[in-house]
């Protein structure tokens, strides 16, 4: 891959406002069933255009054709295929294990045709596969992250969908500089960017110009986003930097921003709620997306 300049990223074909594309929202559903017709037009009826993979096996070629074919007769994509695995395992036997089922998700998402299949980089937690360790924003880290990605990539070589990694707060990548130095060192065209904007704010400065932190991370990772999160954040007031997730709208995230530069994008990249804990957190994050996408001139899918 050449080197990522300034020229590079100015050559990012973002659409302007007045013609941006429909934003695809999706987020997780209620119902109790495996049939992937009922499951599709669930979506449709909560105003969904996107899905997370229904519960599916790599290889059930039947399975998935029906999975394919019934959310497309909905106009309902599927963004993702969750993999959440610790690829960076203290334990070599359960990094081993980890990076096998990982792949074996990477191969679920090309196969069903979802946008993604997203991970994080993992941790050298020893117990907590996320938690924060010193080495995590390591050299270590870095190259252990570029080598498993290029295994898993390599592993499948996927042609529909991509492999992707999340920012986090306390590790690598933690924003978008972070992530381009990613991008370039992986060197795959089966590596993409999966847009989780909260995740990446870990300071105060990020937190209170969280505007100018969403515009920095499209500008310079646009145009390999393939999916994103939608939650919020709220600072509770201590003695130190305490943020926590919080339902979109209950928040201090400008979703504004963030709308605007999702539908700028040069593909129509998923926007999928996520970590809420009723159906009803999910119902109103859906309608304040809604409601804000509207006054800003936004279509939804």
């Amino acid at each position: 891959m050449p080197a990522i300049t300034r020229r590079t990223l100015l050559a990012f074909p973002a659409l302007s406002l007045a013609d941006s594309r429909k934003i695809r929202l999706g987020g997780p559903i209620f119902l109790k069933s495996e049939d992937p017709a009922l499951l599709a037009r669930e979506h449709r009826r909560l105003g969904y255009s996107a899905a997370y993979c229904p519960a599916a096996t790599p290889g059930d070629s039947a399975h998935l054709r029906s999975i394919r074919e019934a959310f497309a007769k909905e106009n309902v994509v599927i963004a993702e295929v969750g993999a959440w695995r610790n690829m960076l395992d203290p334990d070599s036997v359960k990094r081993k294990e980890n990076l096998a089922y990982v792949t074996e998700r990477l191969a679920l998402a090309d196969e069903v045709g979802a946008r993604c299949c997203v991970d994080i980089a993992g941790s050298f937690h020893p117990t907590v596969w996320y938690g924060p360790h010193p080495k995590n924003v390591s050299r270590e880290f870095f190259d252990a992250t570029v080598e498993n990605c290029r295994k898993v990539i390599d592993a499948i070589r996927p042609t529909k969908t991509v492999f992707t990694i999340e920012m986090m707060g306390w590790s690598i990548p933690d924003g978008p500089d972070a992530y381009l130095r990613l991008i370039q060192a992986v060197d795959r065209k089966g590596f993409g960017v999966h847009m989780d904007v909260c995740n990446g704010v870990n300071s105060p400065t990020r937190f209170y110009q969280n505007a100018d932190f969403i515009r920095e991370c499209f500008q310079k990772l646009g145009r390999w986003i393939a999916s994103c999160h939608a939650k919020d954040l709220a600072w509770v007031p201590e003695m130190n930097v305490h943020f926590v997730e919080v339902v979109p709208g209950r928040g201090q995230m400008d979703y504004t921003t963030y709308l605007r530069e999702l539908a700028k994008l040069p593909v129509d990249a998923p926007l999928m709620l996520e970590h809420l804990k009723t159906s009803g957190e999910y119902d109103e994050g859906r309608e304040y997306i809604r409601k804000i996408g509207g006054k800003a001139g936004i279509a939804f899918a």
